[in-house]
């Protein structure tokens, strides 16, 4: 891992323990430029995450807890009449002044809602009555949402979960994690040693260096032939879309940043295929497969250009 991320990841885990793995993935998407849906149960700390990560990378932080009330213009903003101008003045929403927003139980919202997420999080901006407001640079969302299974919850529309780059599970702590997580917090508040080790120009700079990290056509062929297979898999109803494939190269380009590389590898598409493709896939009603089967025969079935490679894969 960079020297620049360890440190990121060290003031984390003065917050977050036992969930190294879960982290560095989160880091991977941040240098990524993408968006995270964490699907997991409440209480294992997704939002204590998400305050650690925008204290050490200084970023500007907003919550929205979404609930049936919240409307589209509490995230986007909204025209007021102002009567002494004569005109409509704009009143910025959640989205506008935040470089990481947490959309806490985002399957809890109505659905116009929910698509008011959908501009900001592909084009980092939002548009009111005919006029665009461009989001800070970087932009972040980390939603989180709950089983479908719990009351007021609903399931997310296949184009709005496409969007986001990674789907990722914290899970429950082990023993030894949740020792040390209630030993930190006898009579103080770990969250106020996470310091600043990182300032938001560092890491758009840092994803910047991510765009030009090389991806040969060995690379490109690689992931065209992965997705391809996934939507001719006898299991599969809708495989990996071309947003996906794109996606997949853009998270092993920082999987490779973090490696220390400017250059992609088969098996930097193989570490992150699982996280970037599991919530891309639907399977047919009368299969007993899993998603992690179909994904885990398409690594399998689907030749890694690494194989026949030797020395340095350098362009």
């Amino acid at each position: 891992m960079r020297p620049e991320m360890k440190k990121v990841l060290a003031e984390i885990e003065k917050v977050i323990a036992g969930k190294r793995e879960a982290i560095t993935k989160i880091l991977t998407v941040l240098l990524a430029d993408g968006h995270i849906l964490l699907d997991d149960v409440p209480g294992v700390g997704k939002t204590t995450l998400a305050v650690a990560i925008s204290r050490a990378v200084g970023l500007a932080y907003k919550r929205v807890q979404f609930t049936p009330d919240v409307l589209p213009s509490d995230l986007v903003g909204f025209s007021m009449y102002d009567r002494q101008s004569g005109d409509f003045s704009y009143h910025p929403g959640a989205l506008n002044d935040a470089n990481l927003l947490l959309g806490d139980e985002i399957n809890r919202a109505s659905s116009k809602t929910q698509s008011a997420l959908l501009e900001a999080m592909e084009e980092r901006q939002v548009t009111v009555d005919g006029t665009t407001y461009p989001l800070q640079r970087p932009f972040l969302v980390i939603a989180t949402q709950n089983s479908v299974g719990a009351v007021g919850t609903q399931f997310l529309p296949y184009a709005q979960v496409d969007r986001f780059l990674v789907r990722l599970s914290l899970g429950y702590p082990d023993y030894a994690a949740q020792m040390e997580m209630l030993k930190s917090r006898q009579g103080v508040n770990p969250m106020d040693q996470v310091q600043c080790v990182m300032t938001k120009d560092e890491l758009t700079g840092m994803q910047e260096q991510v765009r030009m990290v090389v991806s040969r056509d060995t690379i490109l062929d690689y992931i065209t032939r992965l997705t391809l297979a996934s939507r001719e898999h006898e299991a599969v109803d809708v495989g990996i879309s071309p947003r996906g494939a794109l996606f997949l190269d853009k998270t092993a380009k920082a999987h490779a940043f973090m490696e220390g590389r400017d250059y992609v590898t088969g098996n930097d598409v193989q570490a992150v295929f699982r996280d970037v493709c599991t919530h891309r896939v639907l399977l047919k009603e009368d299969t007993n497969q899993t998603v992690e089967d179909v994904l885990n025969d398409l690594l399998k079935s689907v030749e890694n250009p690494d194989r026949h490679s030797r020395g340095t894969l350098k362009q």
